[in-house]
């Protein structure tokens, strides 16, 4: 599903989970800052509304030189990134942020349509998690939610090898 998931704006939304009855009201559930990085616009605009319905701050790339720019320059609390893209890749951006001290405890979420077993493994040895496409936006929601909260749990706890941006 690649749909807005917002009712009244607001960052409200009616959410249906498996296993409930019916829809539930969710008001916002999140805040920091999402770095998406898709070069396909339709995706990327996809992307930047369910997130930011959500209560993020959005920040959008359609490129790997650009999200390695952005990534630097805004330090984002995550970082959804598509993995084929031409020019600099998705993966060999994800290699790039990890090998740079100043973005290397960022959270990287990597989006795909290539769902062989080989490509899954390869990208979650890079990445946090991997979600292929077409993708369940409630799903990703809740997978970049788990990382962002994972995240902030290791700067509170002291975790020396999370650096605060």
């Amino acid at each position: 599903m690649l749909y807005p998931l917002s009712y009244e704006g607001g960052g409200a939304s009616l959410r249906h989970r498996r296993g409930t009855r019916g829809w539930q009201y969710h008001g916002p559930v999140a805040d920091g800052i999402v770095l998406v990085v898709d070069d396909d616009a339709v995706i990327l605009k996809l992307l930047q509304v369910n997130f930011s319905l959500e209560g993020y701050v959005v920040i959008a790339a359609q490129g790997g030189a650009e999200a390695l720019r952005l990534a630097r320059e805004e330090a984002p609390d995550v970082v959804v990134l598509d993995v084929m893209m031409p020019g600099i890749d998705g993966l060999e951006v994800a290699r790039q942020l990890q090998a740079d001290p100043s973005t290397a405890h960022l959270p990287i979420l990597l989006l795909s349509a290539k769902a062989q077993v080989s490509d899954i493994d390869a990208g979650r040895e890079l990445a946090g998690d991997y979600v292929t496409k077409p993708f369940d936006a409630i799903d990703l929601l809740d997978r970049v939610g788990a990382l962002v909260a994972r995240r902030r749990s290791a700067v509170r706890c002291g975790d020396p090898r999370i650096a605060e941006g």
